[in-house]
């Protein structure tokens, strides 16, 4: 079997459909926390504290999801499990653009939750994201 072959059959191993759904939840679970963030922390730490704040929850959230759903999402490999944390995280930037230019935000305003020079911290949240399915597979082994 050569390497493309291979490479096939992880990406027809990956349960697309589930992890989708799964990455659904995820948003609806990041949303609520971002929703609370903004009514209740950031009044008190400001904008950009409260969205470096955030981050940590996120990635609780974010690895809480992927465990409960581990089994049922079906992703059996290490490779189908990191491919999974990849398509997470390339839907929630493409959900994250949308949603924060459909706010009214700048480019530049977005990108800024992304650059660690300039405060924002999602680049971690999303290195955390990749890895979530891979770490929930394996704490739920027997």
């Amino acid at each position: 079997m050569d390497a493309g072959s291979r490479s096939l059959e992880v990406i027809r191993a990956v349960p697309w459909r589930r992890a989708t759904l799964v990455w659904m939840l995820l948003i609806l679970a990041e949303t609520l926390n971002g929703t609370v963030r903004e009514i209740f922390i950031a009044p008190v730490l400001g904008d950009l504290r409260a969205r470096q704040v955030g981050i940590p929850i996120a990635c609780v959230l974010i690895f809480l999801i992927a465990w409960a759903t581990a089994r049922w999402m079906g992703a059996a490999t290490r490779q189908a499990q990191f491919i999974v944390g990849l398509w997470w995280v390339a839907l929630t930037l493409c959900f994250e653009s949308v949603l924060g230019r459909a706010l009214g935000y700048s480019w530049s305003r977005i990108l800024s939750d992304y650059d660690p020079t300039r405060g924002g911290f999602m680049v971690l949240g999303l290195a955390f994201m990749v890895i979530a399915p891979v770490l929930a597979a394996k704490l739920r082994r027997p």
